[in-house]
């Protein structure tokens, strides 16, 4: 059966918050510090069109329902015609993000302070972290959880007597390493949000490919049916006001 265990509220004042409040201070300095960082870039016209194309094809299989068939085919073929089609992109000139990255230094350059802007402060903070608070009990989540969470919350502590609802410091850590955009987006507004999850999804790829978006819009814009969804709309409107006259 699980223990439960006392907290002394000197974890609580001497571990649990310097924590919290250390990894909101590294993350507003880390947005700081990448805002001096980065530099300033004159986007690319041909990508600012082709991602204009594609919001376009995007809000038209949104809104397809709502226009004839005949304007929507006509719509269709102007953007996924094989010959001409905006969507459209030959097998020759699909860019390859790899090539374009190495072939740019300001783009290859931008990619490397991010990561270092993340790297470095995480690296950081969980050597300090691993080295003066390891091994403590920080924290009990208020409610029952099962033992599929054991190895998530009570990292560095090595004792299956332990509720699971139990949070050690190490995990406590990695929590607010992951759930802190809530809190960053009230400070630094939703647009400059640090997103720990996002940053580490983009590290592994090496730019962005328009073609791909392109054709897979093509794609979806190829497999959307039209179903009119206001048939009969005059006469439906025309009786809808004559019992609000009568």
């Amino acid at each position: 059966m699980a223990e439960d265990l006392v907290l002394d509220t000197a974890i609580r004042d001497w571990v649990l918050i310097p924590l919290s409040v250390v990894m909101v201070l590294i993350g507003v300095l880390r947005y700081f510090v990448s805002m001096l960082m980065r530099s300033s870039q004159t986007p690319d016209a041909k990508i600012v069109k082709e991602g204009q194309v594609v919001l376009r094809a995007r809000n038209l299989r949104a809104g397809a329902n709502f226009i004839p068939s005949k304007a929507f085919r006509a719509r269709k073929i102007y953007f996924c015609n094989e010959e001409n089609g905006l969507l459209f992109v030959p097998k020759g000139q699909a860019q390859n993000p790899q090539a374009q990255m190495f072939s740019d230094p300001n783009m290859a350059m931008d990619m490397m302070k991010k990561n270092l802007s993340m790297i470095i402060p995480q690296t950081l903070t969980f050597a300090w972290v691993n080295f003066f608070f390891s091994g403590f009990v920080a924290a009990k989540i208020p409610f029952p959880l099962t033992q599929r969470f054991r190895s998530m919350l009570q990292n560095g502590i090595d004792l299956s007597t332990v509720d699971v609802s139990y949070v050690s410091s190490r995990s406590w850590y990695f929590l607010n390493l992951f759930g802190l955009r809530g809190l960053f987006s009230l400070i630094l507004g939703e647009e400059n949000a640090v997103d720990d999850t996002q940053r580490m999804m983009q590290m592994g790829g090496f730019g962005f490919d328009p073609s791909k978006g392109l054709s897979a819009e093509k794609d979806n814009l190829d497999i959307t049916q039209h179903d009119w969804a206001l048939p009969n709309f005059e006469q439906r409107a025309e009786a809808v006001l004559r019992k609000v006259i009568s």
